[in-house]
């Protein structure tokens, strides 16, 4: 493919994402009916579609209108490209500029934050001055990130092994089991160290707060939102004993025994949690506002109802998980959100409601080039 096929062919994904197709499942609709395109065009179409979800207020204005079309338009510009050398007719090109295309469109200060206009109050209620700076990190790629799983290797053995595949990696500082990886990462899954179960893919602040939590041998310790299992099996790394996963969808673990099996990990799935456990982990259901740069239609697909549903689930599974804690244990609360009615002020009325609790350790990482954004708070039982 062209590179102006790969730009119609985003446009028309972004179409039917607007009217309300999920991004994912356009994808890959398109990639089943396109046996032609390679895996070069299939990774180059997802790069401008994702870039566009991302910017999805600001391409709109700095293209002149809401289709796909017009927002690939915006995009080439905000990417300091000219629309015309690749909307041009020929073969599966996008049809020439109108003259109203043509006119190039100044996006406001407003468009540029690409947020809906709801959400920045309680942007800047949660972040202050970093409001700005964490709305415009939002706007662009985040960091591809590796946890080394101790059980089978080192971090600089790993780093070693990867280069010589040709991916190049550093250490993350977020944490001494992350890497962020410099070059090649549609890689990584075929790598040897990743298929033999010495690295998986995992954000630092995600490694950071498992490396945070107070584990120790003997403990029984519960991951008690599991989903995929990533951070069950970083506790399952750092403990070398059994970890329990459970998650109100089961079927979010599918993989995970799988996963657990690749790296040598003591993972237990467990259906109906039974306490007491020393160390639970509540990874809660949030809005994702930290990790919007690698799933950018979450951004614009939160309404207030839903961040308001958010808020009720979120404060009944640390209801939830309390009762099952055993005395003198630890309730580690986290979530992958700047926002503070999902952080700071879930803990605090937590620990309102439950007089019993303290507050040992709170932190929050905003997202940057080592990793997404995440709050993260441990709560013990005296």
């Amino acid at each position: 493919m062209t590179p102006a096929a790969r730009i119609q062919v985003a446009a028309d994904i972004l179409d039917r994402v607007a009217d309300g197709e999920a991004v994912e499942q356009a994808l890959t609709r398109w990639a089943r009916n396109a046996r032609f395109a390679g895996s070069k065009d299939r990774a180059a179409i997802r790069d401008h579609v994702f870039d566009a979800l991302r910017m999805w207020r600001s391409t709109a204005a700095a293209g002149g209108g809401d289709s796909g079309r017009a927002r690939m338009i915006g995009l080439l510009r905000l990417q300091d490209q000219d629309p015309s050398a690749l909307f041009t007719g020929e073969g599966y090109a996008p049809e020439p500029l109108s003259a109203e295309e043509a006119e190039t469109q100044d996006p406001s200060p407003d468009d540029l934050r690409d947020l809906p206009d709801w959400l920045w109050p309680v942007f800047t209620e949660s972040l202050g001055e970093d409001a700005p700076r964490v709305a415009e990190a939002l706007r662009h790629r985040a960091p591809v990130s590796l946890r080394v799983n101790t059980l089978k290797s080192d971090r600089a053995t790993v780093a070693t092994e990867l280069a010589d595949e040709g991916i190049e990696t550093r250490h993350n500082p977020r944490a001494d089991t992350a890497l962020t990886v410099l070059s090649n990462p549609r890689r990584v899954a075929q790598s040897q160290a990743y298929q033999s179960g010495k690295v998986e893919l995992q954000d630092a602040a995600s490694q950071a707060a498992v490396a945070d939590l107070p584990l120790a041998p003997g403990m029984r310790v519960l991951d008690y939102c599991a989903g995929g299992g990533g951070k069950a099996l970083a506790m399952a790394a750092r403990l070398g004993t059994r970890v329990e996963a459970h998650d109100a969808a089961p079927a979010r673990m599918r993989d995970l025994p799988a996963r657990a099996a690749r790296a040598d990990a003591d993972i237990a799935i467990t259906a109906r949690p039974d306490g007491p456990y020393d160390l639970i982990l509540c990874d809660v259901p949030c809005s994702g506002a930290g990790t919007w740069r690698r799933a950018p239609e979450a951004k614009w697909r939160l309404t207030p109802e839903r961040l308001s549903d958010l808020a009720e689930t979120q404060r009944t599974i640390m209801d939830a998980a309390a009762a099952l804690l055993a005395p003198n244990g630890t309730l580690a609360y986290a979530t992958c959100s700047v926002l503070a009615p999902e952080n700071e002020a879930q803990v605090d009325t937590f620990l309102k409601r439950h007089k019993g609790f303290r507050r040992a350790l709170q932190w929050r990482m905003l997202p940057d080039t080592d990793g997404d954004g995440f709050f993260f708070a441990l709560l013990t039982r005296a």
